[in-house]
């Protein structure tokens, strides 16, 4: 499938964590791939490439300084990261810039339950940032499925049905 066939799945469970400084997007979903093929699309940079909003500069599987770009068309924007804890294949967290995101992989059956802690700015960035994610995620499963429809990142995203997903969530997430 290319990506001009491509359309998103219905909305992620979601939630809202206000208990720390910042709000955390908690972001569950059931891929049906087992965790160490999950690990692997998460802190691969040649996997990561294909599905986030991101390039990574390394491996993100072991602790340590990285940088990810951000990408949105012919933009791009070097953010710093640090991956604090790694632990393959349940356990991956890094800063990128101000956010942090906490990846947990539970198997689940034959697959895996992801649950993404993310950070943000502010309660408002919370239902873009789902979006976001939810377009990625999509992307990410497809191309465990060996049926990949490239990136899509950024502004593109708008063609795929970021607002949608965007309003869905914030209804979700409203207090």
């Amino acid at each position: 499938m290319d990506s001009a066939q491509f359309r998103p799945g219905p909305p992620a469970e979601v939630a809202l964590d206000d208990t720390g400084d910042r709000p955390t997007l908690v972001f569950v979903r059931d891929l049906r791939h087992r965790p160490d093929a999950v690990w692997s699309a998460l802190t691969d940079p040649a996997r990561l490439r294909e599905w986030a909003p991101f390039l990574a500069d390394r491996d993100l599987g072991s602790p340590g300084a990285a940088v990810l770009t951000l990408v949105d068309g012919e933009h791009t924007e070097d953010h710093p990261a640090t991956v604090r804890r790694a632990e393959p294949p349940h356990l991956l967290e890094y800063t990128w810039g101000e956010d942090l995101l906490r990846w947990e992989l539970v198997p689940a059956g034959t697959g895996t339950r992801l649950t993404l802690r993310h950070t943000v700015a502010d309660r408002g960035t919370a239902p873009m940032a789902a979006a976001g994610w939810h377009l990625c995620l999509d992307v990410a499963e497809r191309l465990l499925d060996g049926d990949p429809v490239g990136p899509i990142r950024g502004a593109e995203a708008m063609d795929f049905g970021w607002a949608q997903l965007r309003d869905a969530y914030a209804d979700r997430l409203a207090p």
